[in-house]
Parts: C-alpha cells; structure tokens; sequence
C-alpha cells in the first residue's frame, strides 16, 4: 500500500528536525508577546486607554516597550520567511548535517537577536551580527533552492 504524503514526511529525519526548530521559532514567538505585556505593566507604559485606565496612569510610549516590540516585529518580519524557504531545502533532500546545522544556527541566531536586543541589550554589532547570521542562511537555502528547481 502507497503511503501519504504525510506518513513519508514523519519518517524523514530531516523534517522531524525542521518541525522541531520552527516548533522552538514558534514558542520563541508567543514568548515575545508576553514578554512586551510584561514590560508594558513593569514601566506601565500602555499603548491604549482601556489598558491604561485599569492601571490608573495615562497612555505613554516606553523605550523598553519599544525594544520589546521591534524585537518582535522583526521577528515577524524574517522567521515566516524561513519556514518556507526552510521546508522547500528540505525537499531538496540536501545533507542532514547541514540542513540539521542550518535549522540550529537560525533559531540560536533569532533567540540571540532577541536576547541582545530586548532582554540585556548589547550594543552593536551583536544584533546586527546575529540578524545577519539568520538572513544569511535564509538567503543560502532560498540560492540552493532556486539552483535545485532551476532545471
């Protein structure tokens, strides 16, 4: 009997990785929007009255909010990008080694991005640095996958 789709992709090896880092992306993710209504209450810096009334103080804008919320955007803004081209290289069938090694140094560069710029916030080049790492591997995937479905 023919198996699914479905069934061929749990027994790869390479996507139960992919499915595990953008698992860790994602919770990084929803972690980020605790972590700005967190700081929003510690600096009571709220972006709307209703919010702002149940604390008793006026709308205001926070730079710590703002670093949160920035980290989050850009997050946002790149992780969705790597999930795709992320499970396009995985139909490539390229090297588990480096496609394994690729996935982990993404989500450690986006969980540093985050660290150095919202959590201690590390003076350049740390962010830049580690938003450089993840665009580079994205983009590296995004070439191999051109090349490969090219012909």
């Amino acid at each position: 009997m023919a198996q699914t789709i479905v069934e061929t992709l749990l027994e790869n090896p390479l996507f139960r990785t992919y499915s595990f880092y953008c698992s860790v992306l994602v919770l990084k993710m929803m972690s980020m929007s605790v972590l700005t209504g967190l700081t929003r209450v510690k600096n009571k810096a709220f972006a709307n009255p209703e919010d702002a009334k149940n604390f008793n103080v006026k709308v205001k804008v926070n730079e710590d909010v703002e670093r949160v919320r920035r980290a989050h955007l850009n997050d946002l803004e790149n992780i969705p990008l790597f999930f795709l081209i992320s499970f396009i290289y995985v139909l490539t069938n390229p090297s588990v080694f480096l496609a394994t090694n690729l996935f982990r140094a993404y989500t450690i560069a986006r969980i540093v991005h985050t660290i150095v710029y919202a959590v201690v916030v590390i003076p350049q080049p740390a962010r830049g640095f580690s938003f450089g790492v993840g665009l580079f591997i994205t983009g590296y995937m995004a070439v191999q996958n051109v090349l490969y479905f090219l012909l």
